[in-house]
């Protein structure tokens, strides 16, 4: 292997165990907290966390075997159904991106009506879309064998290996992403930039009323004028950073995988394979990310996590203090004997 090769490899196995510890965490607060199973939104979460991680345990260790053996690491048989769930998890995860997006949306612009619109029986059917949807392709690509280990990305993928399917698969690759990437791009930047406009328009409310108190109170200290304005300022930004970070990190993971299966249809412009795997490792870090940007950088989800993190490690400190307490009774029969 060389150096690249050590590197890339590393990076995949860094991923995979973060992937996995953040994921695991988000589905054991998902189980431990009511209050998250009973929000509408924890649907679209725990659909995301799932397809993470069956990507994380199925589709990363092949690509990890990949890049050490530079060969198809597994038979034919498992290496196509680890493609079919390769191309159905990735836009299963992008169209639950899209759905939380929208959720979203309904809540800031339309708050009032939310609960009579996003019920659990339209995020039931919402999923039922994006599974339907995500099954459609990979369903499609195993039907014309177009699938299988694509050395490219060391991963087992979607493609063709016969010349003469060349036209058919090109148009199924536009497609595909057209569908999936691109759509859910455009569902993410409209209803984000939407909340965002909602989210600056009560921002200014807040101001003018913020500002109309600070010249009514002649007496107050400089610092809580201060830290008033210092907290406008944050309240400005705060809306802007979570929204940036939400399309951000969707553009910044998938579109240099995208971009790349793209021009990789012309054959014309050589892709090294080094940088085929490092867009496959870009994706891969939406696995990593998301759990996080979604679930537990948030207030609910942080409070569950320490709460469930205080409970285990209070339940093994007690289980200690137990266990010294009973060798210290035998220790003092066996000095009475």
């Amino acid at each position: 292997m060389s150096i690249w090769e050590m590197i890339l490899a590393f990076v995949v196995v860094v991923l995979m165990l973060v992937a996995l510890l953040a994921n695991v965490l988000v589905l054991m607060c998902f189980l431990y907290s009511a209050d998250i199973r009973k929000q509408v939104p924890g649907l679209f979460i725990l659909n995301l966390t799932f397809c993470n991680l069956l990507m994380t345990v199925l589709n990363m260790p092949l690509t990890l075997a990949g890049i050490i053996y530079k060969s198809q690491p597994a038979g034919n048989q498992i290496c196509h159904v680890v493609g079919f769930l390769e191309t159905f998890l990735t836009t299963n995860s992008m169209l639950s991106m899209a759905a939380l997006s929208i959720d979203r949306w309904i809540a800031v612009v339309f708050p009032l009506s939310y609960h009579s619109k996003m019920r659990y029986r339209d995020a039931a059917l919402i999923l039922s879309y994006t599974w339907l949807h995500s099954v459609s392709f990979p369903i499609v690509a195993a039907s014309l064998s177009w699938v299988g280990f694509h050395h490219l990305y060391a991963s087992c993928t979607l493609y063709n290996k016969r010349p003469e399917d060349r036209t058919q698969f090109v148009i199924f690759t536009v497609v595909f992403h057209t569908l999936s990437f691109l759509l859910s791009l455009v569902v993410l930047c409209f209803t984000y930039l939407k909340v965002l406009k909602v989210a600056r328009f009560h921002c200014k409310r807040i101001d003018v009323i913020t500002m109309q108190t600070l010249v009514l109170l002649v007496d107050i200290h400089p610092s809580v004028r201060e830290r008033c304005l210092e907290e406008q300022r944050r309240r400005r930004q705060r809306a802007t950073k979570k929204i940036s970070t939400f399309i951000g990190t969707f553009i910044l993971c998938f579109a240099p995988y995208v971009i790349t299966r793209l021009v990789e249809l012309s054959s014309v412009v050589h892709i090294s394979s080094h940088w085929g795997i490092m867009s496959k490792c870009l994706a891969y870090s939406k696995v990593v990310s998301d759990p996080f940007v979604y679930s537990l950088l948030r207030h609910q989800y942080r409070k569950t996590w320490k709460d469930l993190i205080n409970k285990i490690l209070k339940r093994s400190s007690i289980n200690s203090s137990a266990l010294a307490g009973e060798l210290h009774s035998r220790n003092i029969l066996q000095l009475n004997e």
